[in-house]
């Protein structure tokens, strides 16, 4: 059973940066996808990065791309997400989640996304 839990969530002003992280723990030696998702309450989940553990191939929404970087750490099983540039429209509930699939475009959407995290807080004020 795969475990995640982020941190590196806070508050920030626009333009600033932050970096999450998400621990993973209970591995068993597969490839997988791993993603990060953003909420805001009420709206819909979005889809905003994904990295295959197999290859470090990376895929980004257009709302996050050239600002957020998706990244891992094998050896400490940590998976990041550094985020420069922040507007107060990325303000949401950031989540990462992993599964053991090849990453696709419907990833983005949560499929095959089996394991998730608990969400940390953004949040960017100006």
């Amino acid at each position: 059973q795969v475990q995640l839990v982020e941190s590196g969530g806070g508050s920030v002003q626009a333009g600033g940066s932050l970096r999450l992280s998400c621990a993973a723990s209970g591995y068993t030696g597969r490839r997988y996808c791993m993603a990060w998702f953003r909420q805001v309450p009420g709206n819909e989940r979005e889809g905003i990065a994904t990295i295959y553990t197999g290859g470090g191939s990376t895929y980004y929404a257009d709302s996050v791309k050239g600002r957020f970087t998706i990244s891992q750490d094998n050896a400490k099983n940590t998976l990041y997400l550094e985020m420069n540039s922040l507007k107060p429209e990325d303000s949401a509930v950031y989540s990462c989640a992993a599964g053991g699939i090849r990453c696709t475009l419907a990833t983005m959407t949560g499929y095959g996304m089996d394991y998730w995290g608990g969400g940390t807080l953004v949040t960017i004020s100006g």
